[in-house]
């Protein structure tokens, strides 16, 4: 009988860490799988902009929550709430291909947390972007035209700060690097990020602006209005 226990908890903790390196993405379990938001016809149907919200806390977002809300009432935005949607990180890969295949833009909304985008969204690139998919279905827009991406990001840290010889040791595209590379391999134009500095320390004012900033370029990705030019809001010098 030990054995047999024994034996049964080996499999138990195989079956827990399991890797399997055939499929692209952990199925999710059946008792998961009717809990999420269905993607309604017209709602696919008008996604030209695919947001990407990831907060591990919005409870505690300053300025990320304040985007999503504004991003969900930009005609031709859809907003997918990854960490509301996956909370035990399950993620229905045939859900959001088929969002990515309707989207002309993906959009990525997050906070810089140790200098990496939140887990899940990482997830989200691991399994739904898959080599064998990407390769073959994510590169053309029903159009015909080139995906684009464009990050939306905040960080705690001063523009200053992201440089060579300072706290943070390198420029802030060092670190968005395996994004950009991972957007161009999928046949996406990298468009400059939109970027909050100090996003703790700046006034209610500078998030206000950095909020219409990012509504009036989500406007424009969607069609309805002339791209913006320079996307940074630094605050001052001294990441006030």
């Amino acid at each position: 009988m030990a054995e047999a226990h024994i034996v049964l908890r080996l499999v138990e903790c195989a079956y827990l860490f399991r890797q399997e390196p055939t499929l692209p993405y952990s199925p999710v379990p059946p008792s998961l799988d009717g809990g999420r938001p269905a993607i309604s016809a017209p709602l696919a149907a008008g996604c030209r902009v695919l947001l990407l919200y990831a907060h591990p806390q919005p409870q505690a977002s300053r300025v990320n929550r304040k985007l999503a809300e504004a991003a969900r009432a930009v005609p031709g935005v859809v907003v997918s709430d990854l960490y509301e949607t996956y909370p035990d990180f399950y993620i229905e890969v045939a859900r959001e291909r088929a969002l990515v295949s309707r989207a002309e833009v993906l959009v990525l909304v997050f906070p810089l947390q140790w200098y990496a985008c939140p887990a899940l969204l990482k997830e989200w690139f691991d399994v739904v972007l898959h080599d064998a998919w990407q390769v073959d279905r994510v590169k053309p827009t029903e159009s015909g035209a080139r995906r684009r991406c464009q990050v939306v990001l905040s960080t705690g840290g001063a523009a200053a700060d992201f440089a060579a010889g300072r706290r943070h040791g390198r420029q802030l595209a060092d670190y968005l690097a395996p994004l950009a590379q991972s957007a161009r391999v999928c046949g996406m134009d990298w468009l400059e990020p939109l970027v909050l500095y100090n996003a703790h320390g700046v006034d209610n004012a500078a998030v206000e602006a950095h909020v219409a900033r990012f509504t009036a370029t989500l406007e424009a990705l969607a069609g309805a209005a002339p791209m913006l030019g320079d996307a940074t809001v630094k605050g001052d010098d001294h990441g006030n």
